[in-house]
């Protein structure tokens, strides 16, 4: 591909912002959906969470579908479907409607994360692959600060049927796209239905179990994620091949991915709880408050992905591993003070999880041969938002503890807030943890 960073950057990064600022501005329009509605909060919730479920799952099913299928059809019908379901939305006026709207928005949407960093691990040159890396870790960040702000105003001020028009903007690249992205030809091989049956159901089982908290789902996720190990080990095109778990580089990079990036939503669960529950702040002075943290990351992406091809993306790991725990060493020390104080800590975490965004997913693609980068990047990509709901799960009821405590951080003051500087540091120690690993994993190898 001649000059693709130049041709492929803007698109790429278009139609990836607005994947995420869809995802985020639902977020904060969850009780006006329930007062439209009259749900209660156990049935709203599947707003989010059937999008979740979805998003990432499919991105799993597209990573493997890049492994045959050219990725300029897999793009474009991800595009459309995401499109169609923002459409319905916009028009749904009954509620199993718009779980209906968000299914298809999901199904669609999950192919663009998953398949930009597929673009990028496969069409780019090892050279430009961080930097490239990095704009999307940016873009992802800029998104984030952007979504609730958005989205709050948008569903105050109109209705939150109106967020459905913004994903709508990414029809208008889809040619650009097919113009750019390079002709390929189908690979012959067979799709494993029933791995890909198995491995989706486990998946969502137990992102189920997690987020709803009833026990007959993660049986079935035991169940089929047993049978789905029992399956790839006898036929012959397997889902996932076995020896991609046997890749001691990819598999440890992965659970660095999974513990590191599950913290940092940790953080992004807790925070605005913190902030309403010490400080009485309005949910407006909350995305306030976060916005600083996510311009720093915009900021440390781009940094994050010119240092990976400069020096490694190995250094870049170790880099963000050790700002991220200064970070949560940081909240932990100010949990309970002014806003803006809580604000000065959050840029510092915002800015390692950048680093780490745009660093992690370039050791794993270097990790995987050609063959089977599609279905790593999709595991990757599923342990990604599977890691999110466990920190986020945890951590809400550990919250639920709220009795008279000790502070583990002496230099904290807050006593109100000695659950939430003890959890802090928790984050902190996970992180030391997910660097210890990466560490030992690539003692003996050479820094990409």
């Amino acid at each position: 591909m001649k000059n693709p960073a130049r041709k492929i950057t803007f698109p790429l990064s278009f139609i990836i912002f607005f994947s995420v600022l869809n995802g985020m501005m639902f977020q904060v329009a969850i009780p006006d959906i329930s007062a439209d509605f009259n749900l209660l909060p156990s049935e709203v919730s599947w707003v989010m969470t059937v999008y979740i479920l979805v998003f990432a799952v499919g991105a799993l099913i597209y990573g493997k579908l890049a492994d045959i299928y050219p990725v300029k059809r897999l793009i474009t019908i991800g595009l459309i479907l995401m499109n169609a379901g923002s459409m319905l939305g916009l028009f749904s006026n009954w509620y199993p409607m718009l779980i209906t709207a968000r299914f298809i928005q999901a199904g669609g949407g999950a192919a663009i994360p998953a398949l930009a960093m597929i673009v990028v691990t496969r069409y780019f040159p090892a050279n430009l692959r961080g930097n490239m890396l990095g704009i999307i870790a940016s873009t992802v960040a800029l998104a984030a600060g952007l979504g609730p702000i958005m989205g709050g105003f948008v569903s105050g001020t109109f209705s939150w049927k109106y967020l459905f028009l913004f994903s709508l903007a990414t029809l208008f690249v889809i040619p650009s796209l097919r113009r750019i992205l390079p002709d390929e030809k189908k690979i012959p091989d067979t799709f494993d239905t029933a791995g890909a049956v198995l491995i989706g159901g486990g998946s969502s089982s137990l992102l189920i179990f997690v987020t709803q908290g009833n026990g007959w789902f993660l049986a079935a996720s035991v169940i089929m994620t047993g049978y789905f190990i029992f399956h790839i080990k006898k036929t012959a095109a397997p889902f996932v091949s076995p020896s991609l778990f046997s890749n001691k580089h990819y598999r440890n990079t992965v659970m660095t991915t999974f513990l590191s990036i599950g913290s940092v939503f940790g953080m992004l669960f807790m925070v605005p709880i913190m902030l309403r529950d010490l400080l009485d702040l309005s949910s407006n002075s909350i995305g306030l408050t976060l916005f600083p943290g996510a311009m720093s990351a915009v900021l440390a992406g781009v940094i994050g992905g010119r240092l990976s091809d400069r020096k490694g993306s190995r250094f870049v790991v170790y880099l963000g591993s050790f700002i991220l725990i200064a970070g949560f060493l940081a909240l932990s020390t100010v949990a309970g003070q002014k806003a803006w104080i809580v604000a000065s800590a959050l840029i510092i975490s915002y800015a390692g999880f950048a680093l780490l965004q745009s660093s992690l997913p370039h050791t794993i693609s270097i990790s995987l041969s050609k063959d089977q980068t599609g279905i790593g990047m999709g595991i990757y990509n599923l342990l990604f938002f599977i890691s999110g709901a466990f920190s986020t799960a945890g951590i809400g009821r550990l919250l639920d503890f709220r009795s008279t405590g000790f502070c583990l951080n002496p230099i904290n003051s807050c006593i109100e807030g000695w659950i939430y500087s003890n959890i802090f540091i928790m984050l902190a120690a996970v992180v030391t943890a997910s660097v210890l690993l990466f560490s030992i994993t690539f003692k003996n190898k050479s820094s990409p």
